[in-house]
């Protein structure tokens, strides 16, 4: 006989409780316990099974390593952030907020597998086919070996995927489908839970390339237990601002790859269209000789990225400035401040602070210091930098410039761009001859730096 069992799972995080709770004991998150039945059934076989599985422990040096054959795909962007393609058997969850574009790039990336005669089933919970078609039309998507299917139900999508036996599965979204064996609302953690490990075995044992759609909430997390993010192959989060035309997909986890890689499109009427040099998108609109104002280059990955970045000093009259950074770290910006107060002698305490990356680009190394150093001091001096400099170098609490990595790739992008100087730590200079036609300079100071910087 079957017993009913009712347990309260934690929104947020999973988190299992016999009982009702106020507060997560796991991520401290309020309000999040909702209650679920489940159905225990009791099995002897479970202990037989275990038993007599014929799988033994082999030695690792016995084991014979193959490389994996990927699809290449024909957005280079996508095959960057993956790790090289696709890989047969993969599990892939993407995630990002309402309308940032998912569901286009995933059914643009549809289109361009079945060019290479490869049939692709696209299943949507949230939308009809007729729905589906139309976007398809508006995309130019459309090929006899893509096939749409609506349907949430878990089995109805096993049993087209043995009848169709298509080599890239994508489903929009995982938060829609269920299983009817599991008696929770479909999107609750059990659902979830139970839906992708249904989706992994049939990934993993058929070598199908699997790509789940995944809900974001509102602090831009992946919607369901965390449980769901350690489950798939690779976890890709699709960034960028609804009002701007280009959007960022990072990957934040890749069994297959390096997760430091970013791939950068542009959303027009047609799709979307990836971005080949995106250091000319981010700097075609930057002003000239205006105080605040600088050019870091970063590393995103293996690729060299030149962004704006702005920074807005103002006198305030409350006794606590304000601190405010946009894709920049909140707690390295009070740091960078601290250092100009104390090895500078800028006195900062009664002005507030504003750091914009202009574009909406997350920059996290720490190459990018110096750079905020210099474009803050350069606002609270209102003195312009030099138009045509790129700055980047690590600041330590000290005031040193500390050495980074990859600054020859640095170096050569702002010669490509038209750059005439880079500021860069002097530690950073031995091991690379710079390009001819562009001016290095070696700071070993955050002083040294404002000095060459600002005019």
């Amino acid at each position: 006989m079957a017993k009913t069992k009712t347990k309260f799972y934690c929104q947020q995080c999973g988190y299992e409780s016999p009982k009702w709770l106020g507060k997560c004991p796991g991520c401290e998150a309020w309000n999040t316990f909702v209650e679920e039945v489940e159905t225990v059934s009791k099995s002897r076989g479970a202990s037989t099974s275990i038993s007599n599985k014929k799988e033994k422990p082999v030695s690792i040096i016995n084991i014979e390593s193959s490389e994996e054959q990927r699809v290449i795909t024909n957005n280079q962007e996508l095959n960057r952030v993956l790790g090289g393609g696709l890989v047969p058997g993969s599990l892939i969850l993407v995630g990002g907020d309402p309308g940032i574009g998912k569901s286009t790039l995933l059914l643009q990336t549809s289109h361009e597998l079945t060019e290479q005669q490869l049939k692709v089933l696209y299943i949507s919970g949230e939308e009809s086919v007729r729905q589906t078609k139309l976007r398809a039309d508006r995309l130019q998507a459309v090929s006899p070996l893509l096939f749409v299917l609506s349907e949430t139900n878990v089995e109805f999508i096993e049993a087209a995927i043995d009848e169709l036996e298509p080599d890239f599965i994508v489903i929009d979204s995982i938060q829609t489908v269920y299983h009817p064996a599991v008696t929770s609302a479909p999107g609750s953690v059990s659902q979830v839970r139970e839906c992708t490990g249904h989706f992994m075995r049939i990934a993993k044992v058929r070598g199908i390339a699997t790509v789940l759609v995944g809900h974001v909430t509102k602090e831009g997390a992946i919607a369901g237990p965390r449980l769901l993010e350690h489950m798939v192959d690779c976890v890709l989060y699709f960034e960028g601002e609804r009002h701007h035309s280009y959007r960022v997909l990072r990957a934040v986890k890749n069994r297959f790859g390096s997760t430091n890689e970013i791939g950068i499109f542009e959303m027009r009427e047609s799709g979307l269209v990836e971005v080949s040099n995106p250091s000319e998108l981010f700097l075609s609109e930057r002003p000239l000789g205006v105080a605040g104002s600088i050019v870091v280059a970063s590393m995103e990955g293996t690729r060299p990225v030149l962004v704006e970045l702005q920074a807005l000093i103002s006198s305030t009259n409350f006794p606590s400035p304000r601190r405010m950074a946009t894709g920049y770290d909140h707690n390295r910006l009070s740091l960078i401040i601290a250092v100009l107060e104390k090895r500078m002698g800028m006195f900062l305490q009664n002005q507030d602070a504003y750091l914009n990356i202009a574009g909406g680009v997350k920059l996290d190394e720490p190459a990018v210091d110096l750079a905020v150093a210099v474009s803050i001091a350069s606002s609270f001096r209102d003195q312009p930098t030099q138009p045509f400099d790129v700055v980047f170098g690590e600041v330590g609490l000290t005031g040193e410039v500390r050495g980074v990595s990859r600054v020859d790739q640095r170096v050569r992008e702002a010669q490509k761009l038209g750059f005439k100087r880079v500021i860069m730590p002097e530690k950073s200079l031995k091991g690379w001859t710079p390009p001819p036609g562009i001016e290095i300079i070696g700071v070993q100071t955050v002083a040294q730096a404002l000095s060459a910087a600002l005019v």
